[in-house]
């Protein structure tokens, strides 16, 4: 197989008030509808409570000396599509479909973003031995696939959120469809599997939640790192209808499409914490992604090789933004406990 080399892109972007609903919609939705803010800020902490779940065993991050504090420490949260349609009906046994950690610095104000492909050949803690990525949570849900992040990573991962794409098709519709460049013409299925059934054209139109749903996921045409580009664009997009002035009115039906399909360890607490980073002004995003090639592994087909060179430094990177030491140091100040 033919093997390219993908150089990583970093991009800063400041914004204020708008982040928050990249990392969790409920809160800014929430609190930023002037005249009958109380009654959503009710909804939104109904919604989140109901969308609660804790994960077995798992209080902190094993990376972690002690339990987080989202008011005072830095932190980080794993955001997990997942692809669950009833087409599908893969239960238990659902892949991710997209994974990213966020990471949260208090002192700085800036939050770094990272896209991990979904077919980055790693170790998986809970079987026990190196496959794709997005098989970690088919084999034991946001536990195993947290696992897997921090074993590759070597930074704590303190929160997930997970949601499936009728989440994404539902707030998209919910806000009346969303503004992008579609970059050259699409053929892709539904969110049913029925061949074909999207069809779009390049140029900037407007795209309702299946259509969007059928951009963020193709891949056809070019590999994982331009479909996490595209996801970041599209993104954006919705945070800019979501905050316009229009779409005050629709936020409870956006709020019910993301509690309907959400799974959280994050409490209603927590999340309010996290109100700050958009409050403050000069919020800084840094996006960054993984480096690496293609492969193929006997077995299991195409992988993604990361480089391993561009992995430390993206680990460095991230280890200095939650202000953690590595496991290495973690190991070495024990023995010298002891």
């Amino acid at each position: 197989m033919n093997r390219h080399h993908i150089k990583r892109k970093r991009r800063k972007v400041k914004r204020r008030r708008v982040f928050w609903l990249l990392v969790f919609p409920l809160l800014l939705l929430a609190l930023s509808a002037t005249g009958y803010g109380a009654y959503l800020y009710k909804k939104a902490e109904s919604i989140a409570n109901g969308s609660y779940k804790e994960l077995d065993g798992r209080e902190k991050s094993n990376l972690r000396d002690e339990v987080v504090d989202p008011s005072k420490d830095n932190i980080s949260i794993l955001f997990i599509g997942i692809d669950d349609s009833e087409s599908r009906n893969f239960g238990t046994a659902t892949r991710s479909d997209a994974l990213m950690l966020a990471t949260f610095n208090k002192k700085e104000n800036s939050v770094k973003l990272l896209s991990i492909p979904r077919d980055s050949y790693v170790y998986i803690p809970e079987v026990g031995y190196s496959t794709r990525i997005n098989h970690a949570h088919a084999f034991g849900g946001p536990k195993a696939t947290i696992e897997t992040v921090e074993n590759l990573l070597d930074v704590p991962v303190d929160y997930y959120v997970r949601m499936n794409f009728y989440a994404f098709i539902d707030v998209v519709d919910a806000l009346g469809g969303i503004e992008v460049n579609v970059p050259y013409e699409i053929y892709e299925k539904d969110t049913e599997d029925n061949r074909n059934a999207i069809h779009l054209l390049p140029g900037e139109q407007k795209l309702n939640g299946e259509e969007a749903l059928a951009l963020a996921r193709t891949r056809k045409k070019d590999n994982d790192i331009e479909r996490g580009k595209r996801q970041q664009e599209i993104m954006k997009a919705i945070l800019k209808k979501a905050i316009s002035v229009n779409a005050i009115t629709k936020y409870t039906d956006v709020m019910e499409a993301i509690g309907d399909n959400m799974e959280t360890n994050m409490k209603f607490s927590e999340m309010r914490a996290l109100l700050s980073y958009g409050i403050k002004n000069q919020l800084t995003i840094d996006s960054l992604t993984l480096e690496g090639s293609d492969g193929y592994q006997n077995g299991i087909g195409y992988i993604y090789e990361l480089d391993e060179e561009d992995l430390e430094s993206v680990k460095t990177t991230l280890k200095k933004h939650l202000d953690v030491s590595s496991r290495e140091d973690t190991d070495e100040k024990e023995v010298a406990q002891q």
